[in-house]
């Protein structure tokens, strides 16, 4: 399939050298001769790659607005900007503002074609990673028959015609995000944007520009996530996180459906379908005063909860067979030889949830497809139970048995995770990604537990 470019120049000589070049390698070009009707091409229809021309025929718009327009609509499409006056601050501005490439008037045939043929290899690999990204995550079902997965199931059947506001509550790696987006492709607005903004790794200052976007006073927008996901969804994922002052403003948007940006001053409407999730009880959180109650109780109009799948084993199996089904397909190696009836799998507290065990059978199907089932038992029981090779140590058995369950169990994680921490070197994020918790999460669960630090 021919790749589209399109072509905006108001001088015909050079849109017309442009489009010459392009034809005669094989590409589909389109032009637009002047500002207006470049914005009708654009919102026409989306080139696979655009060249525009800084200077056009208006003197309040140039080039750059029809950047951010392109951007906006699609922030994968590599837009070559091209100017004979342009100074390096507007190149750079240009660049900063998502530009894949700057070019100065004249440029060689060879030349345009260079950056061409590059920014459409760029659109294909940054394609190509989200489809991979798609098939690693965005499309794994909900894999479960225990009562808890199948009263969740129900709950999003009955979503499908609703507008709702959704709280997902439920520990790390239980699937919160998972569920948001099948309730999102059930609902009307499955074909508009799904915007998901983490406000667990948000910096304490950026998270009403995150949520708002922001004016500059040279006129550039920087667009937040509830003008993002105007239309369709947005999740907040760890509601809990984002800061008392800030949550003031979140509820007037709910109320209004209507912001305005950082150092705006014009209203922004918006019509969007708002999905919280949260790992800690907000409840807690509304009567210890860290949390607002009339911000708790607008989100919380359709909860939602996920059990730990400690609570839920006879998931398991079902969940592995999925796993290692949907993995081997996707990195094109044949299905390991798990034993579901390995103890392990179900005496094990699975901290990290789903997740984790999802990043198990990842690792086996990558590194060990081709072992035996013994084999991949051994594995197996070293990554879940770091512990059993002092199995003999009767102190730590006496001290577990002895225990109540809460300390028994806090032990057993201490242990665990610094066993992990020392095999990561004192990496958090490797750690974290390898038990599949969200860093976040587990600076906390340390500090809990009082690991400071690893040599």
């Amino acid at each position: 399939m021919f790749k589209e470019i399109l072509v905006i120049d108001d001088n015909p000589d050079i849109r017309f050298l442009i489009c010459n070049i392009l034809e005669e390698q094989n590409f589909k070009v389109r032009s637009a001769a002047n500002y207006d009707q470049a914005v009708l091409e654009i919102n026409k229809r989306l080139p696979d790659l655009a060249i525009i021309d800084i200077k056009l025929d208006k003197t309040d718009k140039d080039g750059i607005d029809l950047l951010k327009l392109v951007i906006k609509n699609d922030k994968l499409t590599p837009v070559i900007m091209i100017s004979g006056h342009a100074t390096v601050q507007i190149a750079v501005e240009a660049i900063r503002l998502g530009a894949y490439e700057f070019i100065e008037k004249p440029f060689t045939k060879e030349k345009i074609l260079n950056y061409v043929k590059r920014g459409l290899e760029s659109l294909s690999l940054k394609k190509e990673k989200d489809i991979i990204e798609n098939k690693l995550f965005h499309s794994f079902e909900l894999i479960g028959e225990s009562q808890a997965s199948l009263k969740v199931k129900k709950i999003i059947e009955k979503l499908a015609t609703s507008e709702s506001r959704v709280l997902i509550s439920g520990p790390t790696g239980s699937g919160k995000e998972l569920v948001a987006r099948k309730i999102h492709k059930n609902s009307s607005r499955s074909k508009e944007p799904f915007v998901i903004i983490n406000a667990a790794i948000l910096r304490e200052k950026t998270y009403e520009k995150e949520l708002f976007g922001e004016e500059f006073e040279d006129g550039n927008i920087s667009f937040g996530a509830l003008e993002r996901a105007n239309k369709g969804t947005l999740l907040i994922d760890e509601v809990s996180e984002i800061p008392y002052e800030t949550q003031a403003n979140v509820l007037r948007v709910l109320i209004d459906q209507k912001f305005k940006r950082m150092n705006g001053s014009k209203d922004i409407n918006v019509n969007i379908r708002l999905i919280s999730s949260t790992s800690r009880n907000l409840n807690v959180l509304v009567k210890e005063k860290k949390f607002r109650e009339d911000l708790y109780h607008r989100l919380n109009v359709m909860p939602i909860e996920l059990t730990s799948l400690s609570s839920r084993t006879e998931d398991i199996p079902l969940l592995i067979d999925y796993f290692k089904t949907k993995l081997s397909e996707i990195n094109g190696v044949q299905k390991p030889d798990i034993d579901i009836k390995n103890d392990s799998l179900y005496t094990y507290n699975w901290p990290g949830n789903v997740r984790e065990l999802r990043n198990l059978v990842e690792r086996i199907t990558i590194l060990s497809s081709n072992e035996s089932k013994e084999k991949i038992s051994k594995i197996i029981d070293d990554v879940l139970n770091p512990s059993s090779k002092i199995q003999d140590n009767k102190d730590i058995l006496e001290l577990s048995f002895q225990s109540p369950l809460k300390e028994a169990r806090e032990h057993f994680e201490k242990e665990y995770l610094t066993t992990q921490l020392k095999i990561h070197h004192g990496n958090i994020s490797k750690t974290a990604d390898f038990i599949g918790m969200e860093r976040s999460a587990l600076h906390r669960k340390l500090k809990s537990l009082g690991i400071k630090g690893i040599n």
